[in-house]
């Protein structure tokens, strides 16, 4: 357990480790060049990007994984048992919490897509289109993750927050590799429409 600056944490993202940090208010935020005129709209075009291309990613993702995951979607994709962040915010949320729990959502996310794109890079070399979708939700949660970064400090001087990222995929057997992708992709479906309902609200200019 250690704290890390938001810098720190977003070189650390693509790590797949577990690897904590505690929620901090202080002086210690970068200065406010980090945050472009119009991050709200642009983190809302974010996560509603991610929310329309999340399930086509996951239909993309199995087809090309073959069988068994193909017909047995529902029993080698459940994500019971595997770790994902708690997403316990609602519309009636503060503002802040809302924004921690997104953080949290989306730096485990992004740690979760550099396995899953490893993985694929390895066992599907040739399946350009699901690596190039791994690679565009990749960019577009990275640059969510800059502009929440930005928010929590300019709004609430926050620039630490608690991240656990999930188990590493490395040495694992090709099966394990691709039941593990599948679990988060569909976890990650049925959470991100939750995110996005949310989220938007929070968002609107004030």
């Amino acid at each position: 357990t250690g704290v890390v600056p938001f810098v720190a944490l977003l070189l650390l993202q693509r790590r797949p480790v577990a690897g904590r940090a505690l929620l901090v208010t202080g002086s210690g935020c970068p200065s406010h060049g980090l945050c472009r005129s119009n991050v709200q709209e642009q983190t809302r075009r974010q996560v509603a990007v991610l929310n329309a291309t999340a399930q086509e990613l996951f239909s993309l993702y199995l087809k090309c994984q073959g069988e068994p995951f193909s017909s047995e979607s529902d029993k080698l994709c459940n994500p019971t048992g595997i770790f994902f962040p708690a997403f316990r915010v609602n519309r009636t949320s503060e503002r802040k919490e809302v924004m921690v729990a997104m953080y949290k959502l989306f730096a485990f996310l992004n740690a979760s897509l550099g396995n899953i794109s490893r993985d694929q890079e390895e066992l599907n070399p040739m399946a350009k289109e699901l690596l190039e979708r791994l690679h565009n939700t990749t960019k577009t949660t990275r640059g969510l993750i800059s502009n929440l970064t930005c928010l929590l400090c300019k709004n609430y001087n926050i620039f630490q927050v608690d991240v656990r990222y999930g188990d590493s995929s490395k040495g694992k057997s090709a099966f394990k590799k691709k039941q593990q992708g599948c679990q988060v992709l569909r976890k990650y479906v049925q959470v991100i429409g939750q995110a996005a309902r949310v989220l938007l609200p929070h968002l609107n200019p004030s």
